[in-house]
């Protein structure tokens, strides 16, 4: 959706950005320009995940627009092109921040940025603008929105639901296997860290955005607001939840000492 895709966007930027740093730790220090994994990224962003926001704009305008424009009638050309691009640029910006949040020694920072773009884009998704953000995005048809409808079973099956599986099995095998390549290499560990990178954005973010979508919901816009910054607070504190996660990744790494040489 155009609403939530900057901050999937910076998401998988700054997933690449800790990885690539995490990788590069024994290489020589090179300028982001000659970064390969940095190029990777910017390939993946825009040959991989640009064109697949853009299709969605074009075949279901209403659904990817969270139902503010119905037809590609009502979407004026600048804002393409800027959604277009925002979905290369701030993955450019959620790597460079990660990658330089690592090399400053921050490394539970740099490895956050991923969860916390996760968590703003499920945010989006779940609250929306107003409180409705999972009703639009159940409602594959602008006139379904409309009728006020609310059938998620009878999404699973529609042609928006049916066309999110295509793409997801291009996209989301490939981001995982080149964060996961570069945060263990290949092999069982390979496999192992793919499998921490997707349990990343549904417990720290779809979970954590859910419960703020119902603290605000049910308790109103101060109180849950005031809620809303304990859980976070809570949930992505180093010895919280995203503590326990980011312990299974090589964030923290020993150099070692050289020993002295024998007299």
């Amino acid at each position: 959706m155009v609403q939530v895709d900057v901050f999937w966007s910076y998401a998988i930027g700054a997933g690449c950005g800790t990885a690539a740093a995490r990788a590069a730790v024994a290489e020589p220090v090179r300028p982001l320009l000659s970064d390969r994994r940095f190029t990777t990224t910017v390939l993946f962003l825009s040959c991989v995940f640009a064109p697949s926001g853009l299709w969605l704009v074009w075949q279901f305008t209403g659904w990817e627009t969270m139902h503010a424009a119905p037809t590609t009638a009502d979407l004026p050309a600048w804002l393409v092109a800027t959604f277009a691009m925002t979905n290369v640029t701030q993955g450019i910006v959620g790597y460079c921040v990660a990658r330089h949040l690592w090399r400053s020694g921050h490394r539970y920072l740099s490895w956050l940025q991923m969860p916390l773009g996760y968590f703003a884009m499920f945010f989006v998704l779940a609250y929306g603008w107003d409180g409705t953000g999972y009703r639009r995005f159940f409602a594959p048809t602008t006139a379904a929105w409309r009728a006020g409808e609310f059938d998620p079973l009878g999404f699973l099956t529609s042609p928006v639901a049916l066309t999110l599986y295509g793409m997801g099995v291009v996209l989301i095998p490939t981001m995982l296997w080149l964060q996961a390549g570069w945060w263990a290499g290949d092999g069982l560990a390979r496999a192992r860290a793919g499998a921490l990178l997707l349990v990343v954005p549904f417990s720290l973010g779809l979970g954590t955005a859910a419960v703020a979508t119902v603290a605000l919901r049910t308790l109103g816009v101060l109180p849950g607001l005031l809620a809303c910054a304990v859980l976070v607070v809570t949930v992505f504190h180093p010895r919280g939840l995203a503590g326990l996660l980011a312990r299974a990744f090589p964030v923290t790494i020993r150099r070692s000492v050289p020993a002295p040489s024998a007299a």
